[in-house]
Order: structure tokens, then sequence, then C-alpha cells
């Protein structure tokens, strides 16, 4: 009786499981059950939490600790996980644009807007997206991410550059350039990869735990790493 019991409420959390991220999906059979009904109260309460601060029912689930600064520039689909700690300043000209079942992971850091006189332009990011612990996003000049792409921990992108020409004058005082950066989907972003500004990374790829990507256009469906990251193996 107590395994049918289990054996229920397993399949109880699957299926809202499922309904959140819009496919089937199955839990290992090692999980107890104590974790999954711990886990599943943890949910609810950032459910709750995510409701309170957002002000809807569209799914969002909020950690504790998170700091969220212009939540009317923020636009999302529902399945947004925002774990706890992380910080999100969505100052910009575009704001953030969230997909379906996108997640930050603990200590995320979004900034939006480097420089009060000079708004930035924001973030983009498309369907089942998720990012891993510590990731930090630059997004100045504008970061666009595409469907299915997965991005490690401590993975950095900087979508702004200092000019530094003029030897006269202070770096700071000599304005910034921006480019943006592009990530195509269904990529692999390895973790504390750092990705520059200029920089278009293809549908398909892998970048290597560790790269340094710097601006360019990096071929689908090709692994790159290194620093700076070069071409190093295709997946076809």
């Amino acid at each position: 009786m107590h395994s049918e019991v289990n054996k229920v409420l397993r399949n109880i959390i699957e299926l809202i499981i499922s309904s959140i991220k819009g496919s089937e999906y199955k839990i290992d059979k090692e999980v107890s059950l104590g974790y999954l009904l711990s886990l599943s109260m943890q949910r609810f309460v950032m459910l709750i939490r995510g409701g309170v601060i957002f002000k809807t029912f569209n799914l969002v689930f909020i950690g504790s600790n998170v700091t969220i600064k212009e939540k009317s520039k923020i636009r999302f689909q529902k399945g947004l996980t925002i774990q706890k700690d992380c910080y999100i300043d969505a100052l910009s000209r575009l704001g953030l644009r969230l997909g379906k079942n996108v997640s930050f992971a603990r200590g995320c850091a979004i900034e939006c807007t480097g420089s009060l006189n000079h708004i930035g332009r924001g973030l983009s990011v498309g369907n089942n997206v998720g990012f891993s612990t510590n990731c930090f996003l630059g997004c100045a000049g504008g970061i666009e991410i595409g469907d299915d792409t997965i991005i490690g921990n401590y993975v950095t992108l900087h979508s702004e550059n200092h000019n530094y020409d003029d030897l006269k004058v202070a770096i700071r005082l000599q304005g910034v350039t921006r480019k943006g950066i592009k990530v195509g989907k269904n990529c692999w972003i390895g973790a504390k990869a750092t990705i520059l500004d200029g920089v278009t990374i293809e549908d398909g790829c892998i970048i290597a735990a560790g790269a340094l990507v710097q601006k360019g256009t990096y071929e689908a469906n090709c692994i790159y790493g290194g620093i700076p990251a070069k071409k190093i193996g295709s997946r076809f």
C-alpha cells in the first residue's frame, strides 16, 4: 500500500512538471519521494513569490534573496525560474524578452545598462534556455540567445567594449562601442567561457569550457575552444 501511494504521488509530480514544460518528463527512480516532496514544496513557495512579485498567474518561480529592478521591462512566458541570489536590472530600451521555460540558476546576474546617460539595448532569450550557476550577462549592446541553448556555470557575456585609443584621455571617459552578441539555437556554452562584444555564434555550436570567444562569426555545428577560441572540431 505504501509503495502504491508513493507511485501515485510520483506520477502526479511528473504530470505537473510535464504540463509546465510542455513535454513528457520522467523522474529517475532513484530519487526518493521525500526529496521530491521537499522540492515540490520549495517550488510551490517560489510560485507564490513569483505571483506576488509579478502580479501574475503565468507560472513564474522566484527564489529567495532575488533582486529585480525595472520589472515593467520584463516580458516572459510560462515556466520562468529565477533561483535564489540572482540579480536582474532590466533597465534598457528593449528590456528582457524571455521565452517559455527559461531558467536562471543560483547567483546569476543580468545588467542591461552600465551608464544612465546611454542606456543599454537588453536581452532576448528563446524557449527552453537554461543558465547555470553564477552566469553574468552584460546586455548593454544587446544579447540574443536562441531556443534550446544551454549555458554552463560561470559563463560571462559582455556586449560592450571600452574605447581606449586616445592616450591623453582616461579610458573611462572615452566612451564605449556596442555591437551586440548573438547565440543561435541548440548551442552548448561550456563552463567559464567568456563571450565578448561583436560575437555571432551560429546554430548548433559547442563552445568549450574556459574558451575566450572574441568578435566574429562562429560557424554552425562546429566546436570551438581555447584562448582565443578557434575551431577544434565539427559535429558532423
